[in-house]
């Protein structure tokens, strides 16, 4: 099982970040943090990179459930999407699979939450 979902979509970078966000939202995700890495790096090392922002994902109601059954589940939260362009209007998109990386955690409970937000972002790669 990968650690992760992807597809991959055309069109203009900023416009499938928007498209990301606002698929997000109708899963009730909000974006708590968007690092911009090709800035990031160029700030830093001087260093050119593709289009590449992280985006941290949180549904309040399941990092909620997630905290009430796991205290140290924070250290796996938000839930981060990745969009990046390698080439020119083609973007892949990429999201966390929590199935995958709620396993370290020996938790039934929160295992059950971890089902329910892969669903949802599955969904979102779907909008796309």
């Amino acid at each position: 099982m990968k650690y992760y979902f992807n597809k991959k979509v055309t069109g203009n970078f900023e416009d499938v970040v928007q498209s990301v966000i606002d698929a997000l939202s109708k899963e009730g995700f909000g974006i708590l943090t968007e690092i911009d890495i090709k800035a990031t790096l160029k700030k830093k090392l001087g260093e050119d990179f593709y289009n590449y922002k992280i985006l941290g994902a949180c549904n309040p109601p399941f990092a909620y459930q997630a905290l009430l059954a796991e205290d140290k589940i924070g250290t796996m939260l938000p839930c981060n999407i990745i969009v990046q362009e390698k080439k020119p209007g083609t973007i892949e998109v990429s999201a966390i699979n929590p199935i995958v990386s709620m396993k370290a955690v020996l938790n039934k409970d929160l295992h059950k939450i971890a089902a329910e937000i892969r669903n949802k972002l599955k969904r979102v790669l779907e909008q796309l």
